[in-house]
C-alpha cells in the first residue's frame, strides 16, 4: 500500500472515513418492501374463442405465456394445473363463469373494471399479449387501481337473465308491430292504435284480402311472441314474491312495476356497499359529466356510465310518472317544473332528472324498509 506523500495527502488520511447517512424513513421503507411478498398473479385477457394469459411469479418476474381456449373443460384443467394464485381478468360476458371456475379451485378473482383502467385501451402497442401483461403487473402489487368490480350472484344473474331474454322478445315485437303498420300504410290503410300484447287481434278483422298472404304470418309470430312474454311476466312476478321479496318495498312507488324492481334489487345487489343513495344515480350513470378547467364550469349531458338496461328502465318508469294520468307526487310535481320550462330539450331533461331522483329514491326504500309517502304532509305547527 502506497504510503501518503503530500502534507495534503497525510491530513486527508488523518480524517475518519464517513459513512453515508440513512434516514430512519429509508430503513422502514426498505424493510417493508423486504418483507412484502408478492402473490403469484395470472392475467387474464378474455375474448370470445382464445384468451391470453401470462403468469407472474412471485419474484416479480415474468413466467409462462401463451393462449387459452374459451371452452369451460380447457379452462377447468388450465385453472387446476396452477397453484393458488390471483386471477386477473377484466368485466365482460365471459367474466361470470370464468370466475366461478377460478374460485371453485381456490383461485383469488380479481375483475377490472374496463370504464375506469383505460391504460390497457389507451396503449399505443395494444394486443392480447399485452393485455394479459398489464393486467398480471398491475394485479400483482396494486390491484386498487383496476377499480375491481362485484359480479354478481348466481341467483341474481339467473334473474338478469330472464330480464334480457324478455326484453329481447319485447323488442322483436315492437319491430313486427311497426313492419305491420308500414305494410298497412303503403296501401293507405292507417291501423288503429292498441296495446302491442293486443296489436295481433285487433287488426286482424282489418287486413284486406290481398294482404292476407304477406301480414297474415306476421300476426301469428306476434301472437307467440305475446304469449311467451307473458309467460316471462309470470316467472318475473314469481321471482319478486319468492325470490327477492325485498322488490315489495320498492313497488311502492308508482310506475315501478315488477320488471324495473327485480332489475334494480338484482343489479344493485347488495345495498350496503353505496355509502349514499346518491352514489346510485352516478353508478347508473344518471348524474351529469363534469369537465371543470379554471373559471370554466360547463354544463354536460350525463355520464351513461353502468347498466344501460337498468338505465333504460329507470328511466321507462320515469316516463310513466310524468305521464298525465299518472297519480299525483311530489316527485312527479318536480319533474313537471323542470318539463315546464318550455321546448322538447325541457322534457328530456325532466325525464332523465326523474329517472335520476327515482334511482336515489327506490334505493332510500331498499335500505330504510320505510312506507312510501307520494305527497309529504305539512310539518304540524309547534304548540
Amino acid at each position: 500500500m502506497l504510503k501518503p506523500t503530500t502534507k495534503a495527502e497525510r491530513k486527508l488520511a488523518s480524517k475518519p472515513a464517513t459513512q453515508p447517512v440513512v434516514s430512519a424513513a429509508e430503513v422502514a421503507l426498505a424493510a417493508a418492501a423486504s418483507a412484502v411478498v408478492a402473490p403469484r398473479t395470472i392475467g387474464l385477457d378474455l375474448s370470445a374463442r382464445k384468451s391470453s394469459y401470462c403468469v407472474m411469479n412471485a419474484d416479480a418476474k415474468r413466467g409462462a405465456e401463451g393462449t387459452l381456449a374459451m371452452d369451460r373443460g380447457a379452462v377447468t384443467e388450465f385453472f387446476q394445473a396452477q397453484p393458488p394464485s390471483r386471477v386477473v381478468m377484466e368485466a365482460c360476458t365471459s367474466a361470470r363463469w370464468v370466475a366461478d371456475v377460478a374460485e371453485s379451485l381456490g383461485h383469488e378473482v380479481v375483475v377490472a373494471n374496463p370504464r375506469t383502467f383505460v391504460l390497457i385501451a389507451a396503449s399505443s402497442r395494444k394486443s392480447d399479449r399485452n393485455d394479459a401483461r398489464m393486467l398480471a403487473d398491475f394485479g400483482q402489487f396494486r390491484p386498487d387501481l383496476l377499480n375491481p368490480v362485484t359480479l354478481r350472484d348466481p341467483i341474481a344473474h339467473n334473474a338478469r337473465s330472464i330480464l334480457i331474454a324478455r326484453d329481447a322478445l319485447v323488442t322483436c315485437r315492437t319491430r313486427l308491430v311497426n313492419s305491420v303498420r308500414s305494410i298497412m300504410r303503403d296501401v293507405g290503410h292507417i291501423l288503429p292504435a292498441c296495446a302491442a300484447e293486443r296489436f295481433h287481434a285487433r287488426v286482424r278483422d282489418l287486413i284486406p284480402e290481398d294482404k292476407v298472404l304477406v301480414v297474415g304470418p306476421l300476426l301469428q309470430e306476434l301472437e307467440s311472441l305475446s304469449r311467451t312474454i307473458g309467460t316471462y311476466d309470470a316467472t318475473i312476478t314469481k321471482l319478486c314474491e319468492e325470490t327477492f321479496p325485498q322488490t315489495e318495498v320498492v313497488q311502492q312507488v308508482a310506475g315501478v312495476g315488477p320488471i324495473t324492481a327485480l332489475g334494480f334489487v338484482v343489479t344493485v345487489g347488495d345495498p350496503q356497499r353505496f355509502p349514499r343513495s346518491r352514489d346510485v344515480a352516478a353508478y347508473f350513470g344518471l348524474t351529469p359529466r363534469s369537465y371543470a378547467s379554471g373559471d370554466k364550469t360547463p354544463e354536460l349531458s350525463i355520464s351513461k356510465c353502468g347498466d344501460a338496461f337498468m338505465r333504460r328502465l329507470l328511466v321507462g318508469s320515469a316516463s310513466y310518472i310524468l305521464r298525465e294520468g299518472s297519480p299525483d307526487t311530489d316527485l312527479k310535481r318536480w319533474g313537471m317544473a323542470i318539463r315546464a320550462r318550455g321546448g322538447q330539450a325541457s322534457k328530456a331533461k325532466a325525464r332523465t332528472a326523474v329517472a335520476r331522483k327515482l334511482a336515489v329514491l327506490l334505493h332510500r326504500l331498499w335500505v330504510t324498509g320505510e312506507v312510501y309517502r307520494p305527497l309529504r304532509e305539512p310539518q304540524p305547527d309547534a304548540a
